[in-house]
């Protein structure tokens, strides 16, 4: 075969490569250049890369030692940073080094993954997650989170960044691991010991724009594209020319992530700023290729996108014309319910108001689906109906809408302890995947603010102004945290200590408890679900599951109010009542998470009982009650 059906057909793989015979190959595509080496930095030695076809250069080194370090030149003249480095140990100005794969020993050879709609997600930054803000030190905490119900940790995006202080939106190098973080070694020890605890692990992907300082792939092809902006500058060229070689760099990048970190799922960052209007989109060209090796791997693998666009093609299979991703966050599901607890009616808050817009969300996945937003002045979605709720990722709180606030101010620090547990309660017994953003369960009083440690001044002060000025027109009058300073970086680290301490561990354990509720009664793989609408400031949810039907009604008026609840024509018990005195901000003993606990339905002793609906039902402030039916039982 030549070399160029090698490459169209079966290309190897892009950076450094440790072959079977022990030699090292690298692989490169720098389309426009007229020479390129290798530069071998511990033996200060250039080896000349052969051409290829396609605009790719290679070359096999017989042996490196086992850290080994490298750059490759252009043309005589720039030596740069691999663009599919897999380690950046010096950041990313430094030269890239080399990784031995085989050389860590997995052991969760019988790790089969977990289904979608039995997911629990736990989104947090390795960072800030721990003082030490290292991957290793998560390793700690995953008993925890197991302890608590969750089944997925999704990890904030982990490439490599400039400095030591980012969200990970600005990553330059899409295969290296962060190196403060702990680099490729670390990251491969936290998904094997999540692993070993039978939890998931998710990451965070940007495949819509790089960051601005390190981003050298323009010297080496047309990766970017000015037919189309995005937010952050030019867009990522995935349909014009040479993009063939752009999607491939990208693709490979998501099984790499798959496939060598054994990661179960990628959350695809702000699709909506993937710009792509060939025949096959780059989204369903992505899926098929992770389909293809959820196949081979014998394991599912999982595409969750991010889109402000409402639309359902990012869902329906290929044969309704869509994408087939097996999952979207909903904004709708988070601004509706950020508004009826807060009260905020400022930028896209206004165009949510009253119990419509959640209920709609409830039943459908998203509330905009054609009809005109205010906010946009135009209409907005389409409809996703049909598509059945475990493809719905919700949240009440996430690292964008805590930290895109000007104080990065978490839901804790705006609403009271009742509204916390409201906000916990229609998260994780909604119909949809529900996700939790670190430090939410047990109240974390810490900000998340938006942190960066960029090397370039003339950047630095550039974020400073942007940020100042974005804020500055929502009428944000007090001073915005300097970005670069590494104080707001501190700031927005938890504190895990208030796990022990009242009102956290009251909050701690009613997320426990909800989150037994929801596994008991199977509501990510309900066969049905139903919402009405009860006044402008309530609803009624419920679950036709088997044997057990289960209904919650929540208020999240400012008063106490009464209803009548045609739907409870029999005996239903009372499993939950957010306003309990059990579950007051006066504290609460921590739920025995023994195997040997018991595993019922808990009850709180204060109100359960077989409830007579002849006197309408009092719901107190900002609370909800969680009712239980054995099927059968009602008549």
């Amino acid at each position: 075969m030549s070399s160029s059906a090698q490459i169209s057909v079966n290309p190897a793989r892009l950076g450094a490569s440790h072959l079977p015979d022990g030699s090292w190959q690298f692989l490169l595509w720098v389309p426009n250049a007229r020479a390129v080496g290798l530069h071998l930095c511990d033996a200060d030695e250039l080896v000349t890369m052969e051409p290829l076809a396609r605009g790719y250069y290679q070359a096999i080194v017989p042996r490196l030692g086992p850290c080994a370090q490298y750059l490759y030149q252009l043309d005589e003249n720039r030596r740069l940073p691999d663009p599919a480095s897999c380690f950046q140990p010096q950041g990313v100005h430094g030269p890239s080094q080399i990784v031995e794969f085989d050389e860590f020993e997995w052991t969760d050879q019988g790790w089969k993954g977990k289904a979608l709609e039995n997911s629990v997600f736990y989104e947090l930054h390795a960072g800030t997650f721990t003082r030490e803000g290292t991957f290793d030190a998560v390793i700690p905490h995953l008993e925890e989170l197991v302890d608590l119900g969750i089944t997925t940790i999704e990890l904030m995006p982990v490439a490599q960044f400039p400095g030591s202080r980012n969200w990970g939106y600005d990553g330059v190098y899409l295969f290296a691991p962060q190196n403060s973080y702990g680099g490729p070694a670390a990251l491969r020890r936290l998904v094997n010991a999540a692993h070993a605890r039978g939890l998931s692990v998710a990451l965070d992907v940007v495949y819509n724009h790089l960051g601005p300082e390190g981003n050298y792939l323009n010297a080496f092809g047309p990766y970017f594209t000015d037919r189309y902006r995005t937010p952050w500058g030019q867009a990522i060229n995935f349909d014009g020319q040479s993009s063939d070689e752009v999607r491939r760099f990208f693709i490979e990048n998501a099984l790499y992530w798959l496939e060598d970190y054994h990661f179960d799922a990628l959350r695809l960052d702000a699709v909506h700023g993937i710009f792509d209007f060939g025949a096959r989109h780059f989204l369903a060209e992505l899926k098929s290729a992770v389909a293809a090796l959820s196949g081979r791997l014998g394991r599912p693998l999982h595409l969750i996108a991010e889109s402000d666009l409402n639309d359902s093609r990012l869902l329906r299979d290929a044969a309704q014309g869509g994408h087939a991703l097996d999952g979207q966050w909903s904004d709708d599901f988070h601004h509706s319910v950020h508004v009826l607890l807060t009260r905020e009616s400022r930028g896209y808050y206004s165009d949510f108001g009253g119990i419509a817009p959640l209920a709609a969300t409830l039943k459908d996945g998203w509330y905009y689906s054609g009809q005109y937003s205010t906010y946009r002045q135009r209409r907005h979605g389409n409809s996703p109906s049909g598509i059945v709720p475990s493809k719905f990722v919700a949240c009440t709180q996430n690292h964008d809408q805590v930290g895109n606030r000007a104080a990065g101010e978490r839901l804790s620090a705006l609403v009271d302890f009742e509204s916390l547990k409201l906000a916990a309660g229609i998260n994780l017994l909604s119909p949809f995947v529900p996700l939790l953003f670190m430090g939410e369960e047990y109240g974390e009083t810490a900000p998340f603010q938006y942190f960066t440690s960029h090397g370039d001044p003339g950047l630095v002060e550039a974020v400073r102004r942007g940020r100042r000025e974005e804020f500055a027109a929502f009428g944000w009058q007090e001073s915005v945290p300097d970005p670069q300073d590494e104080q707001t970086f501190v700031r927005s680290s938890l504190n895990h200590s208030l796990k022990g301490k009242h009102p956290h561990r009251t909050l701690l354990s009613f997320y426990q408890e909800l989150i037994r509720i929801r596994r008991e009664f199977k509501l990510g793989v309900a066969p049905s679900h139903t919402v009405r609408e009860l006044g402008n400031e309530a609803l009624l949810l419920s679950f036709q599951t088997r044997p057990k039907a289960l209904s919650v009604v929540f208020n999240f008026s400012d008063s106490s109010i009464a209803l009548s609840v045609p739907e409870f024509e029999g005996n239903w018990t009372t499993i939950l009542e957010s306003s309990a005195a059990c579950w007051s901000a006066q504290g609460h003993p921590a739920l025995d998470n023994s195997p040997s606990a018991n595993r019922g339905v808990r009850s709180d002793p204060a109100s359960t009982g077989r409830m007579a609906m002849e006197s309408g039902l009092i719901l107190s402030p900002h609370s909800f009650i969680v009712f239980a039916q054995t099927l059968g039982e009602a008549k």
